[in-house]
């Protein structure tokens, strides 16, 4: 690779890296996996770089493609002692958005992988269903029930979790009543 296509290559790594992150951390659900999911699909990346037309999508492709391979890795199937510790819940904190943030983060952790995966693509990154379809390997019909099947699962766990709080905030009441 010449200068000019390796200036290039750090160029087009310095402009994405946080969106593949984020891509991976994503399909994953862990910040630490995310990093090695990007930097291997990068290590792939980079020999091919001179024969790519789109390295963007490419580049989505295998990060997600290496997410996936990382999570079935079998160290990463191990849990620590911190692990079993139960959540803390953040009902108390002020920022209204973060917690929405956060509870549709856990809802999507539920959503299957595949409509997971679907999801990100076309309501994160904005990609198009062609371009979902091709980042999964898929035919564009397969994306798009991928992606209407995601959201109505997502919608549902939603839902329900919004039911499992107001039962809950009823139940607290009606102690503090008696």
């Amino acid at each position: 690779m010449n200068a000019e296509e390796e200036e290039g290559f750090r160029q087009f790594v310095a402009a994405q890296l946080g969106p593949l992150r984020k891509l991976a951390y994503l399909t994953c659900g862990n910040w630490h996996t995310a990093e090695d999911a990007v930097a291997t699909a990068l290590a792939k990346l980079y020999p091919r770089w001179r024969k790519l037309d789109r390295p963007d999508l490419y580049a989505k492709t295998m990060v997600y493609r290496a997410a996936v391979d990382e999570t079935r890795r079998p160290w990463r199937r191990e849990r620590s002692a911190g692990d079993a510790m139960p959540d803390v819940a953040l009902r108390d904190d002020p920022a209204a958005a973060t917690d929405e943030r956060l509870r549709v983060q856990v809802a999507l952790r539920a959503v299957p992988r595949k409509q997971r995966a679907a999801l990100i693509l076309r309501y994160y990154l904005g990609l198009s269903l062609e371009e979902t379809a091709g980042v999964l390997g898929v035919s564009v019909g397969t994306a798009k029930s991928q992606t209407s099947r995601g959201l109505s699962r997502l919608r549902e766990i939603l839902v329900a979790e919004k039911i499992d709080l107001q039962v809950a905030e009823i139940e607290e009441l009606s102690r503090a009543v008696a």
